[in-house]
């Protein structure tokens, strides 16, 4: 089901009834439905896609010329399959879609220059229309779309997808109360794909106990395996978390409950605020970074945080049977507060 998009479906379809070379980025958080904006968008038309490495590339450009192939050919190098790419789009209007670019451009630093010198040159007069997403935020917002970046001004438009809001969300169970899809949106912080795997039919007690509240549920380790797909150390970053989620708000308080030195501290805090889970809140009258407090800002994260660890015990064993009112109660009258 697609909800939501709307506004970035009509302003890409634009674009593509212009005939004219296009390229487009779409980068956001993991889980923001990317995919599901460029499958919609793609449904009816001439695409190509690829993720990751040069045999999906190859494999994705010989499908599209050969849909019923079984075995498929891999090209020498990512110019071979470009000039595949080049030869299509001189001819026809075809949407080719890079999915994770950060993938294979830090497998190959030529990548990105590659592209420039498609986009400069040999795409500039075709019918060309091509995406460029990924989620690794850093990645995209720096070497994608920063000035350093070798394709850097290219670009025709970008799209920063963001979580839903709360009337967005709504829009997934409209048969549910204003208060109860408050809830929703307070847990899953508008992330569409936690709503969908919430899968919430009539009670949400019931949701919450078997998609998140259980050891083996999908969402019950998310945020952990989150962090393993997008940092090298998770377990450190995961203290650091746990240290905020636990009310120490001040750096020298992290950095001495998580036993790092202040400076190493605000490195990995920096990141998680490029990530969107962490922000610094700094005084309206005073401008020193001393002053400043942290807090968790991902709404997933800090429901998770919140709840899980303090409650692991009971979790993870019969226990939970037992506790199960006092568990959800307290989770209805502390986060709604």
């Amino acid at each position: 089901m697609f909800l939501c998009r709307e506004n970035e479906l009509r302003k890409m379809e634009k674009r593509y009834r212009s005939d004219s070379m296009e390229c487009i980025i779409i980068y956001g958080r993991r889980r923001v439905g990317k995919p599901a904006l460029i499958n919609e968008f793609v449904k009816d038309k001439p695409v190509t896609s690829s993720q990751k490495n040069l045999t999906a590339l190859s494999k994705a450009i010989y499908l599209y010329a050969h849909p019923e192939a079984v075995e498929t050919p891999e090209y020498s190098s990512f110019d071979a399959a470009f000039a595949e790419i080049t030869r299509i789009v001189k001819k026809q209007r075809t949407v080719f879609v890079i999915d994770e670019l950060p993938y294979p451009a830090n497998s190959d630093d030529a990548v990105l220059s590659q592209l420039q010198h498609l986009l400069d040159h040999d795409w500039a007069e075709s019918k060309m229309y091509l995406i460029l997403c990924g989620s690794s935020m850093s990645f995209m917002e720096k070497e994608v779309l920063g000035n350093k970046s070798p394709i850097f001004g290219r670009r025709t438009a970008q799209f920063k997808i963001e979580r839903f809001t709360y009337l967005e969300t709504a829009a997934f169970h409209p048969e549910l109360t204003p208060e109860q899809n408050a809830l929703i949106y307070g847990i899953t912080g508008g992330v569409p794909h936690y709503i969908n795997k919430l899968e919430i039919h009539d009670d949400i007690k019931e949701a919450l106990m078997d998609n998140f509240f259980d050891t083996s549920a999908y969402l019950f380790e998310e945020p952990e395996n989150l962090l393993k797909q997008e940092l090298w150390e998770p377990a450190v970053y995961n203290a650091v978390i746990s240290t905020i989620a636990s009310g120490e708000t001040r750096l020298t308080d992290i950095a001495s409950k998580t036993k790092l030195e202040a400076p190493v501290c605000a490195k990995y805090i920096k990141t998680l605020t490029e990530l969107g889970i962490v922000s610094r809140i700094q005084p309206v009258v005073q401008e020193s970074n001393r002053k400043s407090i942290y807090r968790i800002t991902d709404q997933f994260f800090r429901f998770r945080y919140r709840f899980v660890p303090g409650n692991i015990t009971a979790i993870s064993g019969e226990y939970l049977t037992l506790q199960y009112g006092v568990i959800y109660r307290g989770i209805w009258d502390m986060y709604l507060r």
